[in-house]
């Protein structure tokens, strides 16, 4: 048995209801799923008040499915937030806290790669917690390795001004992108990692990316090797980033999912 979790994001099937997903992730016979998108939006306080109309509701559906939402997607960048998306992430709020308080994922910002200035992260994250403490929210921010935070020098240099906000480490981000050996970057960081995004690629260039996103296990990550150094030293959730929703050439991502337990890749 392994001390990680496993799940996916709604990425995969962004036209899904609430209600097919939480049947899915059953079905894989997965505890925990990520949601990024549902019935075609990543509004998901919109798509919440449209098919739950409240928090309590939207709870309740959850916990009788016995799939629990491990996290809420946002589209907030810390590097580059304007008092509109500051409004828009305080939206996820009501819902997150009716699910127990779940991590809200938010961007970096910036460029991928080294030389950004991280002040303006930590500006917002002074924002944040103001805002949380005022509250009295117990949802917390986890960040993901997107760009400004693809090496490690740089999640190195947040965690240290940052210890309060927990790292989303997408493996295939700082692997790719910030072009290191996947169980260094984990080594570094491993203290500060709370949620993990997996995928596979090709070196073959796609419509929106020098690589081509492959079923789990058919292409270049060296997901095996990671998914030992994780069975041994993390208990938070690794998540199928099986991203649909921006590149409609993938399969579903129930084929992947069967593909992915099939084969043993995670």
């Amino acid at each position: 048995m392994t001390a990680y979790s496993r799940a996916f994001s709604t990425l995969g099937c962004p036209e899904f209801s609430l209600a097919q997903v939480l049947a899915l992730a059953a079905k894989h016979g997965l505890g925990e799923v990520e949601v990024r998108a549902l019935g075609g939006t990543v509004d998901l306080p919109a798509y919440f008040a449209t098919h739950c109309g409240t928090p309590a509701a939207l709870a309740g559906q959850v916990r009788a499915s016995g799939v629990r939402i491990v996290a809420l997607d946002t589209s907030f960048k810390l590097i580059g937030s304007t008092e509109a998306d500051r409004a828009a992430l305080a939206a996820f709020l009501p819902w997150a806290e009716a699910l127990g308080g779940v991590r809200l994922r938010v961007f970096d910002g910036g460029v991928p790669g080294g030389g950004n200035d991280l002040a303006p992260a930590f500006a917002t994250l002074a924002w944040w917690r103001d805002e949380r403490s005022r509250h009295g929210w117990l949802s917390q921010l986890m960040v993901e390795t997107h760009d400004a935070l693809t090496t490690t020098p740089a999640i190195l240099e947040f965690a240290r001004e940052a210890p309060d906000c927990g790292v989303l480490w997408d493996t295939h981000h700082t692997w790719k992108k910030g072009g290191e050996d996947p169980l260094a970057t984990w080594a570094a960081i491993k203290e500060r990692v709370v949620h993990v995004h997996v995928k596979d690629s090709v070196s073959r260039p796609s419509a929106r990316h020098p690589f081509t996103y492959v079923l789990p296990g058919e292409g270049e990550f060296p997901m095996g090797p990671i998914t030992t150094v994780l069975q041994r030293e993390f208990n938070g959730t690794v998540s199928l980033e099986w991203e649909k929703q921006w590149h409609p050439y993938l399969p579903s991502v129930e084929e992947a999912l069967r593909v992915a337990a099939e084969r043993g890749w995670w």
